[in-house]
């Protein structure tokens, strides 16, 4: 899955993509420049899996973000946006910290101003995208429209109700046949948003209501720079958090994503792995490789808490704490599973 990094300039977009990847953004880098960076997930049944089974390496789900060019204040020009259109969720960066030293393009911090914004740029863009097709289709007309171009036109014109109504294209109400006529289109409004407001410590306890989190970039950059464990946990502790900003970030996506992990483990690895929540057990296995959902036969799952109280999959397997699943078994977050199948 890929993750939108949009805001205004000095909203702290660059020092949270570094944060999270790991990638320095370099002084050589284009205005109009996109960069791609992946973030390993963090998780602590990860770890608890790979304290129990020592295996030869850890592997941590991954969110991949693109660090996309600032949104201007003011300017007609749009192009900061394309970069955003193939990720899956747009997260918009906005300031609200107080700082004289660092200037604010609207010339004062008004973090729900910018918000407003920068909903209104992403409304904005689509309904240009969309009268434009329609422009298009208009003078197609006169040669007389083939069947999709029809499909089309019609959910062309839903999209532009919906827009009008500064509301979201993925609040329209489409057919499947009909969303795949507009697939091409890249739609930015399609996609979800997570608001992330850049505050100082002292706004971490700030609610701003749903799809939205509260982090200090500042803050988590000084926990990322201590190593030792037990310092980094006492330092959370005394800014009154229990895990960094960056955590509950990656958490936020998964929740606006509708995603979840299930956990595969042995000697070779530990493994988390990312899917949509719903997906039946063959689906999942795919995950893992193609021919596992291609020739599915079962799934062993044992759930998390019942493998770590066990202490391995013999005992919980002797304790009968495994359940042998068939195809229409749904996988629930923290399942620990072994995939049998047959190609």
């Amino acid at each position: 899955m890929k993750v939108a990094l949009l805001g205004l300039p000095q909203a702290g977009k660059k020092t949270l993509f570094s944060l999270l990847t790991g990638r320095e953004v370099p002084a050589s880098r284009r205005p109009e420049e996109a960069l791609e960076g992946v973030a390993h997930v963090r998780d602590g049944r990860v770890d608890r899996l790979a304290e129990i089974c020592q295996p030869k390496r850890t592997v941590y789900a991954e969110n991949r973000f693109t660090l996309c060019p600032d949104a201007p204040w003011g300017e007609k020009s749009r192009a900061w946006l394309e970069s955003a259109r193939k990720c899956d969720l747009i997260c918009l960066v906005i300031r609200a910290f107080p700082s004289d030293q660092v200037y604010h393009p609207a010339g004062s911090v008004d973090a729900t101003r910018d918000r407003d914004y920068l909903l209104s740029e992403l409304l904005l863009a689509d309904m240009a995208t969309v009268d434009t097709r329609l422009q298009r289709l208009e003078k197609e007309k006169r040669g007389g429209l083939r069947p999709e171009q029809k499909i089309e036109e019609d959910a062309l014109r839903k999209c532009m109700q919906t827009l009008e109504e500064s509301r979201p294209v993925r609040e329209t109400v489409l057919e499947e046949h009909e969303r795949a006529a507009l697939r091409s289109l890249d739609l930015v409004t399609f996609s979800p948003v997570l608001c992330v407001y850049n505050v100082g410590e002292d706004g971490l306890a700030t609610d701003y209501g749903p799809d939205t989190l509260a982090v200090s970039c500042l803050l988590d950059r000084d926990i990322a720079a201590i190593s030792d464990p037990a310092e980094r946990a006492e330092f959370l502790a005394a800014a009154g958090l229990v895990e960094p900003g960056l955590t509950r970030m990656n958490r936020a996506v998964y929740a606006a994503l509708g995603l979840m992990s299930f956990y595969t483990q042995g000697k070779d690895e530990c493994r988390a792995w990312t899917i949509r929540k719903g997906s039946p057990a063959p689906v999942a296995g795919g995950k893992i490789h193609t021919d596992i959902q291609r020739g599915f036969i079962r799934v062993e799952v044992i759930k998390f808490d019942d493998f770590v109280a066990a202490g391995s999959e013999a005992a919980a397997r002797e304790h009968g704490k495994m359940q042998t699943r068939g195809k229409d078994y749904v996988i629930e977050d923290g399942d620990v599973c072994h995939f049998l199948f047959n190609v």
